[in-house]
């Protein structure tokens, strides 16, 4: 019973996040403006990105600035790479989830070098000599049976 009232708790959670992440973006954008839109994921972090065009680069992650949802300049700056040599100016929106802030950077940049490829194909070499275009496959290994984690091993004591 606990379990229930437990997991409807977490979708009401889920469910004023969207809701307030849809009503900041409505806020920024009118429904009118035309977006591109890509997906880019990391370990187990998924993002899903929306480029507009802008007067200026601004990023919002989940309905909050990037430099207010990161907190580092380190992760901000991974997401504004990807924009850094193009021309044109865009505001992009992220809805992120999954994984810790660094995957969801890595997620981000990715989905950003995505969305500028169906807008500009010959974007493509200097985003895939940067390695910017690359989905970096690796994750948490999994535990296997007797074992304390994936590979660690209790002691072993002769006596």
């Amino acid at each position: 019973m606990a379990d229930k009232s437990f997991k409807n708790n977490i979708k009401k959670k889920k469910k004023k996040v969207l809701i307030s992440v849809k009503e900041t973006i409505a806020k920024i954008f009118s429904n009118k403006k035309e977006y591109t839109e890509a997906m880019g994921r990391r370990k187990t972090a998924v993002a899903r990105v929306r480029l507009y065009d802008a007067k200026k680069n601004e990023v919002m992650v989940n309905g909050k600035k990037a430099e207010e949802f990161f907190g580092t300049a380190e992760l901000v700056e991974k997401v504004y790479e990807a924009l850094k040599d193009i021309p044109s100016k865009y505001t992009i929106s992220a809805y992120v989830k999954g994984s810790g802030i660094n995957a969801q950077a890595e997620a981000i940049r990715l989905g950003v070098s995505r969305a500028l490829l169906k807008i500009d194909s010959s974007l493509k070499s200097s985003l895939k000599a940067k390695g910017y275009l690359k989905r970096d496959p690796r994750s948490v290994e999994r535990k296997k049976p007797g074992l304390k984690k994936a590979r660690k091993a209790s002691t072993w004591v002769k006596r």
